[in-house]
């Protein structure tokens, strides 16, 4: 049965995104060409209602077992609002952080879904108390906009966003959640037909509607399969969308040291990165691939190993992080106090 699910998600994204394109062209959601862009032609943006509505219909009529429904319904709906307003009218960065800020609400309070607590790995917990809340809605809005930030380059936050939900579901199965680990399925499906039409060279873009959405979902999935265990398992969703965290905090890290606002575009990003040192369109988008899906390997070989190796393997992991951001510019062009001190101890 759930294999009949996955294709029908599949298909009905193939069929929907034709349909999506035409709209977008219809209602003026079209992205057009300027500096920051590495698109040479205006093009259809909106396509992650498809991902939407193939995800609903699936999930509508799969029905998974599970008494999270409308609490995920409603927030993926208000996202998807957002989303498309974005997409047609071009909101404030305010209005989009209220759409995101009200689909988190539904979930922390209509979902009672909270970071509540974390065991300790040597013993004891930490209780979160009044923070629970606005750490919860920290963690949504947070993962929501990684994901939008990774939007730049054909079929490349759609690609990183399944490789991610393919790794939420394997987990999910290893410790025993069923719902979490069908409806990740089901999205992973849903987005990988959309994949046909937005992989290099991209007939249609997801839009904020597409970016947001995904970035909302696996925020809250993460939540679901998660939630109440150790500080390391808490870890782990951090791990899986090590490209869009890690391309977030190191533009936060670029932006302080170049004093720019926080929320000031640029071409730095990851993906503008690999492209300035020489890798074509295709090649940039496939690296990016094996680099998220090094970090689900990672996060499932996390995931089973003991306190003293999830240290080790994590200290290792952040070593070769910081060597490769210094190696590609990723926090600046001057960034590069690693590989200064490795010169330095020759």
């Amino acid at each position: 049965m759930l294999a009949f699910a996955l294709v029908l998600a599949f298909v009905a994204s193939i069929v929907l995104t034709p349909l999506v394109k035409r709209l977008a062209y219809r209602v003026g959601a079209v992205d057009r060409p300027n500096y920051r862009k590495v698109h040479a032609r205006i093009m259809p943006r909106l396509g992650g209602l498809a991902i939407y509505l193939s995800f609903v219909l699936t999930y509508l009529i799969y029905r998974p077992d599970g008494d999270f429904d409308k609490a995920l319904l409603i927030g993926a709906t208000i996202i998807i609002i957002t989303g498309i307003l974005d997409d047609m009218l071009e909101i404030t960065a305010k209005a989009k952080l209220l759409g995101q800020l009200a689909a988190a609400l539904v979930i922390v309070v209509y979902g009672e879904i909270q970071i509540e607590f974390i065991n300790l790995p040597f013993g004891g917990d930490l209780e979160f108390g009044y923070f629970a809340i606005p750490l919860t809605i920290i963690w949504i809005v947070g993962i929501t906009n990684a994901v939008n930030l990774i939007d730049g380059l054909d079929g490349l936050a759609a690609g990183v966003s399944t490789i991610a939900l393919v790794t939420l579901s394997a987990m999910a199965i290893l410790m025993g959640n069923p719902f979490v680990a069908t409806v990740t399925a089901i999205l992973a499906a849903s987005t990988l037909g959309f994949l046909v039409f937005n992989f290099y060279p991209a007939r249609i873009f997801m839009g904020d509607t597409g970016a947001l959405f995904l970035g909302f979902m696996i925020s809250v999935f993460a939540l679901l399969g998660f939630k109440g265990v150790t500080m390391f398992a808490l870890i782990i969703p951090v791990i899986m969308l090590g490209v869009p965290v890690s391309d977030t905090f190191f533009a936060i890290v670029r932006r302080l040291r170049e004093k720019q606002p926080l929320s000031a575009a640029d071409k730095s990003h990851l993906h503008h990165c690999l492209l300035n040192v020489g890798f074509t369109h295709r090649q940039t988008v496939l690296i990016i691939y094996a680099i998220a899906a090094l970090f689900g390997i990672t996060a499932l070989i996390f995931s089973q190993a003991t306190v003293w190796g999830a240290l080790l393997l994590v200290a290792v992991m952040l070593v070769i992080i910081e060597l490769f951001v210094e190696f590609i510019g990723l926090a600046g062009k001057n960034y590069r106090p690693l590989l200064n001190f490795l010169k330095f101890t020759k």
